[in-house]
């Protein structure tokens, strides 16, 4: 097996090349200074809310919306998101990009706070998708939020899960690293959940609920 993957990984990250609306969501996110998932893990997002033809979804951390477009267009047509996030500048910005996108306003339901005070609001086993992509040092309390709200045969997915590539190298021991390689770990022997790590973007922590 070769060693260089480098071509390979960036053949597959623009593999389905951003359209306007996207681009446009990406540049404020650099503009607001939050993160947005890459491509090629927006593609992924959107293969899986396909996958289970999603009807629900939570979102942890909306940023300007990147992801929830991505996801939003893998929903059913009547699919709603619910995303959240601490921001409510970023959550106006996101919804400038959904209004853009052409997602009637019902399809969104946007909540601003902390995640770990809304999501213990939300129903058990109610949602088909939960994506959680905002506050590494909350990780383990997000998964286990969102391991509840899953229906079985729900997807979790956990975005920059290799940590912009620090999580695979052993030297790497500071906090939020470590905390984002443990629950991999934790995911990996929960016997709740068929789990797989994929390389997309900055690594997605994937999860199906049995």
């Amino acid at each position: 097996m070769s060693s260089d993957k480098t071509l390979s990984w960036d053949y597959c990250e623009d593999f389905r090349p951003e359209d306007e609306v996207l681009l446009r969501a990406r540049e404020r996110a650099a503009q607001y200074g939050c993160s947005a998932v890459a491509p090629g893990a927006g593609a992924v997002l959107q293969l899986l809310a396909a996958s289970v033809q999603a009807r629900t979804a939570v979102e942890v951390g909306t940023g300007t919306g990147v992801a929830s477009l991505w996801i939003l267009r893998g929903m059913v047509p009547d699919g709603v998101l619910t995303t959240i996030d601490i921001e409510a500048e970023h959550q106006r910005a996101a919804k400038a990009a959904f209004t853009e996108d052409g997602i009637r306003p019902t399809r969104v339901r946007a909540i601003t706070g902390r995640a770990l005070d809304v999501l213990p609001r939300l129903a058990d086993a109610a949602y088909d998708l939960v994506l959680v992509g905002a506050d590494k040092a909350s990780y383990p309390e997000y998964v286990e939020q969102g391991l509840r709200l899953l229906r079985p045969g729900g997807v979790l997915a956990v975005d920059d899960a290799l940590a912009r590539d620090k999580v695979a190298d052993p030297a790497r021991r500071d906090e939020l690293t470590t905390t984002v390689r443990e629950v991999g770990r934790r995911l990996r022997e929960d016997e709740r959940v068929v789990p797989a790590l994929i390389p997309s973007g900055t690594g997605l922590l994937l999860a199906v609920r049995r």
